[in-house]
């Protein structure tokens, strides 16, 4: 009689316990909005999407993107966090607007390349996969594809197209609270430009991704790292490749005098020069600017002609440039839960 009882009360409590983790799980699930230009989702563009996020919530929204081109200019602000957009489809899914640096404005003014920007980030915890973001101004200057200024911002599987300032990484410079950390992580994404096309004071992991310099291109980065960061851009087995001509483009200048970049195990082809790294006609940025590369290989890897101020890190050294070191900052952030 007694196991009976038991038996009855385990199943009471047990049916209980489902009831409220099934409850939690409602409750932390994602919120999804269908984005599709064809009338058939919730929205027809992007920015309406963005615009119906609940402000501060703790509960992420994903907004999918059906495929199709979608021409505008999209702002995440602050409030909208934590949002992830992904699309159907990295080439067919696709944000495109054709802004750039010296178009004027209303009042007859260069909107600046800030203004240039297709897509503006100024959320934290934004994630985005399997989308093309596109600025397709052409040759005009700087004409920014995707800025960045939030913390926490992973981009897997995505396409960044344009020429000049393809991607600006600028980190909490426009943000109230300018001391916050802006940490970027790009995972087997296609990034590609002419001049300075990955630049800007974010520090920034792109592991497994293709870099690639068009046929005009000079300089891979311009990189403004912060002089309290121990860590700028770094790339971590990627494919550094393009078309342009043989030795002649640069693998970074200092935008500002502290720039950090760093190349890990990377495959490096034709188009880079044999020196490798540029002062920016800065000769005190050579004391204070911190290049490197790590067992670099291909036609582009030449370690004995490379500038004299740059360096090539030792195995010790080289262990301490890992993702999950880098991105991990105060908090211990793990990006990589975002890309389950």
């Amino acid at each position: 009689m007694k196991s009976s009882l038991f038996l009855k009360d385990l199943k009471a409590f047990l049916m209980i316990l489902t009831a409220i983790f099934n409850f939690l799980s409602f409750k932390t699930a994602d919120r999804l909005i269908v984005v599709s230009k064809d009338g058939k989702g919730d929205f027809t563009t992007v920015q309406q999407a963005v615009d119906a996020v609940e402000n501060e919530s703790s509960q992420r929204t994903k907004i999918f993107i059906k495929a199709g081109i979608y021409k505008e200019k999209i702002i995440i602000p602050e409030t909208k966090s934590p949002i992830t957009l992904e699309g159907e489809n990295p080439e067919k899914t696709v944000i495109t607007f054709d802004d750039f640096a010296s178009k004027k404005n209303q009042e007859g003014k260069d909107i600046g390349t800030t203004g240039s920007a297709t897509v503006f980030i100024y959320a934290n915890h934004f994630t985005a996969k399997n989308i093309s973001f596109e600025n397709s101004a052409g040759r005009v200057g700087q004409a920014v594809a995707v800025l960045t200024a939030g913390d926490k911002i992973v981009f897997e599987n995505c396409r960044f197209l344009g020429n000049q300032d393809t991607l600006y990484l600028k980190g909490a410079q426009d943000l109230e609270d300018k001391t916050q950390p802006s940490r970027n992580y790009f995972k087997n994404c296609y990034i590609e430009g002419t001049t300075d096309y990955i630049f800007g004071a974010g520090t920034a992991v792109f592991e497994d991704c293709t870099i690639y310099s068009k046929e005009t291109a000079s300089y891979i980065t311009a990189a403004s790292t912060p002089k309290e960061n121990i860590f700028g851009f770094v790339f971590i087995n990627c494919n550094i490749a393009g078309n342009a001509k043989e030795h002649s483009v640069y693998l970074g200048r200092p935008w500002r005098p502290f720039a950090k970049t760093v190349y890990i195990n990377c495959d490096l082809n034709s188009t880079i020069k044999p020196e490798g790294w540029y002062n920016w006609n800065k000769p005190d940025a050579e004391k204070t600017a911190f290049y490197a590369e790590y067992h670099s290989k291909g036609s582009g890897a030449n370690s004995a002609s490379r500038v004299g101020w740059s360096h090539q890190l030792k195995q010790a050294e080289a262990k301490e440039y890992t993702a999950g070191n880098i991105l991990k900052g105060k908090d211990n952030w793990n990006f990589r839960k975002t890309l389950k």
